[in-house]
């Protein structure tokens, strides 16, 4: 399987050290089988930083997940918008809890992406402003791109680097 990195430089060497923290899996590397969304966040990292250039990285993805700690969210549904909501809180401090990765308890995390506006709406479901009901409904109308995210070196071993292209 083929999966996309966007950045603003080539990542041929993946360091889980300078992932960001709090993102909506946890720390960790993220990729993508849209390669439209990683041409489009290469681009925004770019302009983000203002160094370096749209890079497009592409990998060969080995999806033998037997050896590797793993979950999967295949549709917006209370366990992934809590799982969310509890990577991205920074007080967050119940690490042992299954709805969280604060703790990198899973190699591979495999789902939809939370971008800002769908954020807003988990925020409001996860207040209990927003039944289950409402928020199934709102989120067929949004735009939900995958994410592949890897959180150990086990995980990463899975990936090889193909190539980097400059968009």
């Amino acid at each position: 399987m083929i999966l996309f990195h966007g950045s603003n430089m080539e990542v041929a060497d993946i360091d889980l050290s300078k992932c960001q923290k709090y993102k909506d899996f946890g720390q960790g590397f993220y990729l993508t089988s849209i390669k439209k969304q990683a041409c489009d966040w290469a681009r925004k990292v770019a302009r983000r930083f203002g160094k370096g250039k749209p890079v497009l990285n592409i990998y060969e993805f080995n999806n033998d997940l037997s050896d590797l700690n793993s979950i999967a969210f295949a549709e917006p549904n209370t366990d992934w918008a809590t799982f969310i909501i509890n990577n991205r809180n920074e007080k967050f401090t119940n690490h042992g809890d299954l709805l969280s990765n604060h703790d990198n308890k899973y190699d591979f995390v495999h789902g939809l992406v939370a971008n800002d506006d769908i954020s807003a709406i988990l925020e409001t479901f996860l207040l209990g402003i927003l039944p289950m009901s409402e928020l199934s409904k709102a989120l067929v109308y949004k735009e939900l791109n995958d994410q592949y995210s890897f959180h150990t070196v086990k995980a990463i071993s899975h990936l090889k680097f193909l190539r980097g292209e400059i968009l």
